[in-house]
This record gives structure tokens, sequence and C-alpha cells, in this order.
């Protein structure tokens, strides 16, 4: 998803008509039950408490079939609380739950201590149920090779989207025309019923800022406070924005290209950018012909490169089992990185079967498979690094089984202030996006990290950020500008190579990105 398009000073006038705007009554919602929380405290978070929510299915029937949603809860410590923050990962498809203990840990504690900081698994996620898991072991082989030279593999790539959302449409027939943003949206106002709260505040991250703003359109009067961190194009949802975000991951891939080559003295693969880059497409050349360990092959490859996408912090690991394998066929720390990194493997079957259920739902996608090869083809001519894995990720929705709704016109006047963060380098949701929904929704300031390409800025250990975080959560302050951004911090430092040449990727990374995982 994500559009790269060129910067859109016009975009939220243009697309305003080409989008569907939410009827002025969201659906009833059923009274919820009380919440009865319970200790769930882990090492990393010991005041973490859980309990579930029963809501309908279907919302317009509020007393028909029911379903079960996780919460997770870390409870407000000052003497005067301004309630609940609801916080969501993104995806679609992850799980919130451990996000709570995070973000409560990772604000200050003053502020921290304000709310009651809330997690939790959007239908079909995780510990809610029923839990989706559409085909398992769907990507735990070795798959075909993502681009299709022949027509040999378009088949057998093909195979695999068609097989996938037959095996969906078979497992639960009654439960995916729910599985969409919208329902989630409403899920999020019982929540806040069964917390007993007049109005909640929401931060939300990647996909989290389009379940942010939807929520918003839906229920205005509802929100008190909301941040969106690394923001979808809300005009591109879900086809247009996912050929643009290959031409983002193919620069940013660029980027660690040309990170390699400065560190040329520890990885021994050239000075040159072009010929580390050349160098890393003869590695998937070979692993096509011989996967690494019998486990990596060109499209595992891809999927474990995606996410130095996401994090620059993941680069150096990623650089080391490249080197190992160009010099000394070291197959070892290809599979670590892969078993450690893939993108698929974050969220697993169940995270992928809700990333398609949301996504195949919440919007059109063509339904001819020669628009898609057409378009992707065209992608890849410029852009090769993620085109045709993209494409192939994406492709069940190409048959998906159920019908799909129209995208939701975020477009919103009657919100207090709200806050943005959003990298201009930025591959996942790339920085137009940002631009786009700063546009969109009136009284929100956009802060901009300049030159940044992580996905998921804030609370990630740069302290400009975290300050206008803080504020706004304190006090509803937010920063006010003369342009179109409303203030800049610099971009954190890019990373040194590991001093440890043996450095196992397990210990890799930030506790955020874990959390946030790698789903497009």
């Amino acid at each position: 998803m994500r559009t790269r398009a060129a910067m859109l000073c016009a975009a939220a006038a243009m697309v305003a008509g080409s989008v569907t705007a939410v009827p002025a009554q969201a659906a009833p919602t059923a009274p919820a039950a009380k919440l009865a929380w319970k200790t769930c405290g882990t090492s990393d978070y010991p005041t973490l408490q859980c309990a579930s929510v029963k809501v309908p299915l279907d919302h317009t029937h509020p007393s028909g079939k029911q379903i079960t949603l996780a919460l997770s809860r870390v409870p407000h410590t000052a003497e005067t609380s301004q309630g609940p923050l609801l916080v969501n990962p993104g995806g679609p498809g992850g799980s919130g739950l451990t996000l709570a203990g995070f973000v409560a840990a990772a604000l200050p504690r003053s502020v921290a201590a304000q709310y009651d900081v809330i997690g939790f698994d959007p239908r079909g996620v995780g510990r809610s149920t029923p839990a989706l898991d559409c085909s398992p072991r769907h990507f735990k082989t070795v798959r075909p090779d993502t681009v299709p030279a022949t027509a040999a593999l378009e088949q057998k790539n093909l195979q695999r989207a068609r097989s996938f959302a037959a095996a969906c449409g078979s497992k639960y027939a009654s439960v995916l025309p729910y599985i969409n943003t919208a329902e989630a949206v409403q899920d999020m106002d019982s929540i806040r019923q069964a917390l007993g709260a007049r109005k909640i505040s929401y931060f939300g991250y990647s996909y989290g800022t389009y379940l942010g703003a939807v929520y918003a359109k839906l229920f205005p009067e509802r929100v008190r406070r909301l941040v969106l961190d690394s923001i979808v194009n809300p005009t591109g949802v879900w086809y247009e924005d996912n050929l643009g975000q290959d031409y983002a991951f193919n620069d940013r891939h660029r980027a660690l290209m040309a990170w390699i080559a400065k560190y040329d003295s520890t990885y021994r693969l050239g000075k040159d950018p072009e010929k580390v880059e050349a160098a890393w497409y003869a590695m998937r050349a070979a692993l096509a012909k011989k996967p690494a360990g019998g486990k990596v092959g060109a499209a595992e490859l891809e999927d474990t490169f995606i996410p130095g996408g996401y994090f620059n912090g993941y680069w150096p690991y990623l650089a080391q089992a490249f080197s190992a394998y160009v010099h000394d066929r070291n197959a070892e720390p290809l599979v670590e990185a892969y078993q450690n990194f893939a993108a698929v493997d974050a969220s697993g079957d169940n995270g992928y079967s809700v990333y398609t259920a949301v996504q195949c739902r919440d919007a059109s996608w063509p339904r001819s498979w020669t628009r898609w090869r057409t378009d992707t083809w065209g992608v890849y001519a410029k852009a090769p690094f993620m085109a045709w894995n993209n494409a192939w990720y994406n492709a069940p929705c190409a048959y998906w089984p159920a019908s799909t709704r129209k995208p939701v016109n975020i477009a919103n006047g009657k919100l207090p202030p709200t806050l943005l963060f959003q990298a201009t380098d930025d591959a996942a949701t790339p920085y137009p996006g940002g631009v786009t929904a700063h546009h969109l929704l009136a009284r929100s300031s956009l802060v901009v990290e300049e030159g940044g390409g992580n996905h998921g800025v804030t609370l990630s250990g740069n302290s400009c950020l975290d300050k206008y975080l803080a504020a706004y959560l304190k006090s509803g302050a937010v920063p006010h500008g003369t342009g179109t951004v409303d203030a800049v911090c610099r971009k954190s430092p890019d990373p040194k190579p590991l001093k440890a040449k043996a450095a196992s990727t397990s210990s890799r990374g930030s506790t955020l990105h874990g959390l946030l995982g790698f789903r497009r």
C-alpha cells in the first residue's frame, strides 16, 4: 500500500469525490458488559492487565452472533486520569496487547501515569476469537521465484494466491464479510463503552493511522486526542497504495546498498553502491537456483531484506549475512536473518490471514490478472526490489471470495487538534500520505523527521519527536508552522557496523519495531 507520487498540494481536493463518505449515523452498538481485568504482566511490562469483551460480529445486528476481543491495559497511576489511550501497531493483523505495555513504559512517566493505556487485538487477530488462520504453513516452504520470468512460474504463484483465497472462503465464509476496517472501528467504540468512557484518545502506527482516522470520521465527538505515526495515504486504499509502496521500498533498499558501500572495510562488497546492488541481485539469482540451507530462495531473500526498509537498525545484521554468503558461501547467517526478520514470518499465518481479509474487503481490487501483470511489470522496470514480491503478497485480493466495500473519505473538520508524525523517506507509508492526511484532517499538525527512513518514528529514540508527542498527550498542545509542515526534527543517526562479527540477529533491533511487525 502507500502512495509514492509527487508532492500532493491538491490531492485532498482531487480525491475527495472518489471515496465514499461515512453515513452520518454509525451502526448501533449493543451495550458492553463491564470488563473484568486480570493480571497478565510480563518481565518487561509487569503492570499489564488483560480482559476480554464480546461484540457483535455484525454491528448492524447488535443482538446477533457475538465474537470476542482481547484487551490489555496499563492503568493510570496519577491522581487525575485523562482517560483511555487506545494504541494500535498497524497491519492489518497486528496484535496490540504488548504494545500497551511498551507505550506506557516508553512515554515519560508523568505522562503515562495520566492514562489507562489500552491495547487490543482487533477482530480476527491473535487472542481475539475467532482468530483467522486461512492456510497454515502458507509461507513455510521455499516458494517459487517471485519474478515470473516464465509462464510456469507465473502459474505457480497464481495458484498459490487462488488457493489461499479459496481456503479463506471455505473456512470463514460466515466471518469474512465482517473482517474490515469499518467493523473494527465499531469494535473500538464498543471498547470505549466497555471502559465507561465518554471519549477516548488514540495512538496508532502505520495501518493503525487509517484505523484511527476512520474511527475519528465515524465518531468525531468521541475523540479526545488523536496521534497518527507513519501515515497511510487514505486516498490510495489499497491497490494504488501498494504500487506506490514498491518504488519507496526500492529507494530504501538502495539506501542500504549505499550504507554497505560506505563500510566496505567491514563488508568487502565494494565502495560503489551500484556494484554492491549488483552483488545483491547476483546473490538473489544464485539462491533462486539453490536456496541457502534449503530454506532461503529468491522469494525468502526478499522477505528477509524487506524489513530493512522499515527499520535501519536491521542493516548491520542484513549486511553481515549478505557478506558471509558472498565471500564464504556461509548460509547460516542468511538463514538466521530470514528466521528473525522475514516479513511473512513476523506476523505468522494469523497475521497474514487478517491482512488479506481486511485489505481485500476494504476496497475494490482489479479482478483481471492482466491489469496486475501489466502494472507490476511496469513498476518492476523501474523499481525491481519488491515489485513482484508485493504483488504476490496481495494477489489473493484478485480472487477474494467476499464482496468489497468502498474506502472511507477521512476528511474531517469536527476533530480537536490532532498530531501527525511522518518521516520523509519512510518506505512503508511514504511521505505524501502524511501530507494528504494533514490536508484532510482540519486542525491537524504535521511533525516531520527530515531525512528519516524508518517506519514508526515516535518512541524510537528521537527526543525531538518524542518531545512533541509528550507535550500533546500531556496538555493537547500542538506545534503550528507557516506552511504544510508544522515542525521539523532531524533524523536519528544511521547505525554503525556490528562490533562483534558473530553477533546474532536474535538480539537485534528495537522493541518498538518488533511490536509493529512487518506488514505492507
